[in-house]
């Protein structure tokens, strides 16, 4: 029995019907999911390939966000199976090499080259599409030229960007400006953009960050009163750390109020902030995210939540991400989700300019 039977092979159907559209970027999606190696990747960072497609130019980022999250949860709820005869039966003959270019967008590595696992699944895909093997490679050349094409663009622009800011947030400040804490601790770069529906919600001691695709950075910060200064050289830094992140804030506002949420992992960052502390939490139903389903009342999608907490000047300051799991979606490895979160929070701490 091939391995991918359970896709190509399947007799289960949808009651969902695709437009054409849909049906490419299901095949996209079909991809993603039944590959291990890219079952990492974030689902805002899928949207973002299809919306660079010439099929997708007429989309909003918003429209694309539904129909992506639209289509996971039919893969969720029916199976990848099921997703793809929906797919099939929509497509054209004139999409069906669009549809292969989706599912080979989404394999491609770093280096420009599609890794042996993905490339026996894109095998049985080019298969199950009709499409000939001279075609499928002219198709696979167009689309590693194409992004290595973009690569090129992309480094070139940031080359000549007069900043020293790093990492994901590199474009935020001059395109984004940089939102200036009240009291006068601290600013950073805004990390949200309005078109893909960017908020700043901001309440004393507390901004928040978001967006429609999941995105949530956050920054907490306290004053640090007589006593607790005592008690922090007391307890010591990381023994303090732990009673106010892990027994305090992320008890009182979240194991509290999200339902079998707990705390995953832990770590004291000894060379981070001259001594810091990270933890993730697991957040069933927890997400800022919420779908929903056949008119039936919207639920949270599960999340994991990063968080770092460290003592800088007269302050104490809790940075927190977020990680959404849309439907269809399904954990790599806890170890590999702490890291990206670990890396995430860490540049984002980076553009942060204490005052």
């Amino acid at each position: 029995m091939n391995k991918y039977d359970s896709v190509f092979n399947s007799e289960e159907t949808s009651e969902e019907g695709l437009s054409p559209e849909e049906g490419v970027a299901a095949i996209a999606i079909i991809t993603v999911l039944s590959n291990s190696d890219a079952s990492h990747l974030e689902t805002d960072y899928l949207i973002d390939l299809l919306w660079e497609t010439e099929l997708f130019d007429d989309y909003s980022d918003d429209e694309i966000a539904e129909m992506v999250n639209r289509l996971l949860g039919i893969a969720g709820d029916e199976g990848r199976g099921a997703l793809f005869n929906a797919a099939y039966d929509c497509l054209p003959d004139e999409l069906l090499a669009d549809a292969f270019a989706a599912g080979v967008m989404m394999v491609v590595d770093e280096s420009g080259t599609i890794p042996p696992g993905p490339r026996s699944f894109l095998k049985e895909l080019q298969h199950a599409l009709e499409i000939e093997d001279e075609e499928a490679q002219v198709i696979e050349d167009e689309v590693v030229t194409a992004l290595d094409e973009d690569a090129d663009e992309e480094y070139e622009e940031e080359e000549g960007e007069d900043t020293d800011l790093e990492g994901e947030y590199e474009q935020d400040k001059s395109s984004q400006g940089v939102y200036e804490s009240p009291a006068g601790n601290f600013s950073v770069p805004i990390p949200v953009e309005p078109q893909k529906g960017g908020t700043i919600e901001e309440q004393d001691g507390v901004v928040g960050f978001s967006d429609d695709f999941g995105r949530l950075l956050r920054i907490d910060y306290y004053p640090i009163s007589a006593d607790q200064a005592d008690k922090l050289e007391s307890l010591g830094q990381e023994d303090y750390l732990i009673a106010f992140l892990v027994d305090n804030y992320v008890e009182q506002a979240i194991l509290r109020n999200i339902p079998n949420s707990k705390v995953e992992y832990r770590e004291y960052l000894e060379n981070v902030m001259e001594g810091s502390y990270f933890i993730v939490v697991d957040m069933p139903q927890g997400s800022t995210i919420s779908v929903q389903k056949n008119n039936e009342s919207s639920l949270r999608l599960d999340a994991l939540r990063g968080l770092i907490a460290f003592p800088m000047d007269d302050f104490l300051y809790v940075l927190s991400c977020q990680r959404t799991f849309f439907e269809g979606e399904t954990l790599a490895s806890i170890e590999q989700e702490v890291e990206r979160l670990k890396d995430q929070l860490l540049d984002f701490l980076d553009t942060v300019e204490f005052t």
